[in-house]
């Protein structure tokens, strides 16, 4: 998987395992080795959190993402039984971790299309709960005192640049843009995204990885250049909470659709694929705390349609 998808998942693991730390609770990590891309990736001020990587006897070897297609329900007895690809996850964990018989409880992130089988047959050895919402303590129930990161981080982008912008900005007047880690918008749908922002009227704060950059539209960066800023890493959390954001446009991916709800920041919901769907749902309809953009018959967001959404959270009454 790529290095910020895992520094994604390993940190909203690493919260939780602050806030039962917290609590006196001993608990150990067990990062991958194939998840490990840096031998320093992890960062934390959790010093009561024990580390050990182990191995799960597919470093250097292509892996597909757990979700993909080839994947199916029919292969769980030796997704947990063993093959070359995916050894045991019991055998593993048992091999690695002698204080596994020891232990209270053993907790597993999964996050693929056999979640629901995983969760069955792990109730059948341990005790199962879901948990959540992982994100620091200081953006949502200020327990953990000083609590205001994840403690992990694979990469040390500067985020000076970021924050200084929305210093600057007037209280409630920013959007604030981001599709996740792993999302990534067709060229024609990137330029409609460009000039949806424009159209708007509004500042914006603009999150595009890397590899994404080539699809922003000619010269967009220096004609939006007075409202907007386009940048490649942010520190979310950090930046839902700050006093000039007040929308955030989201894929709807879990982890964004929680920083968002525990800061109380309205969405511009537009979903791309797996959950994120149901969630856009939910924000709309259920919670009712952001609006859905429309895809016009190719299913396309217009510029349009992204300026009307935009506005109607910055500006209507609903």
């Amino acid at each position: 998987m790529e290095p910020k998808e895992t520094e994604d998942r390993i940190q909203k693991i690493l919260q939780f395992c602050k806030a039962l730390t917290s609590k006196g609770l001993k608990l150990t990590l067990l990062p991958t080795t194939s998840s490990t891309t840096t031998s320093n990736f992890i960062q934390t001020k959790a010093t009561s959190i024990d580390i050990e990587i182990i191995s799960d006897g597919i470093e250097g070897k292509s892996r597909p993402m757990p979700w993909m297609p080839q994947l199916k329900i029919n292969d769980l007895p030796s997704f947990l039984d063993g093959t070359d690809s995916y050894p045991s996850l019991l055998k593993l964990v048992v091999s690695q971790f002698s204080n596994i018989e020891e232990s209270k409880w053993l907790f597993c992130n999964t996050f693929d299309m056999l979640e629901d089988e995983v969760v069955k047959w792990m109730a059948s050895k341990f005790p199962v709960k879901n948990v959540g919402p992982t994100i620091p303590s200081m953006y949502l129930d200020k327990k953990l005192e000083n609590d205001k990161d994840y403690g992990l981080s694979l990469f040390k982008p500067s985020t000076d640049t970021g924050m200084t912008w929305l210093d600057s900005k007037e209280t409630g007047s920013v959007v604030y843009v981001s599709f996740g880690s792993l999302g990534a918008l067709e060229i024609e749908q990137m330029e409609e995204v460009a000039w949806g922002l424009k159209r708007s009227n509004c500042n914006f704060l603009w999150v595009v990885k890397e590899s994404e950059f080539e699809k922003l539209p000619k010269k967009f960066c220096e004609e939006t250049i007075e409202k907007g800023l386009v940048v490649g890493w942010s520190p979310q959390p950090e930046v839902l909470g700050h006093k000039s954001v007040w929308c955030f446009m989201t894929h709807c991916g879990w982890n964004s659709t929680l920083e968002a709800l525990s800061l109380g920041v309205p969405m511009v919901a537009m979903p791309i694929w797996t959950d994120q769907t149901t969630n856009a749902k939910f924000v709309e309809d259920v919670w009712q705390v952001g609006v859905r953009v429309g895809v016009n018959e190719q299913g396309i967001v217009t510029r349009k349609e992204i300026e009307v959404c935009i506005k109607e959270v910055m500006e209507g009454e609903k």
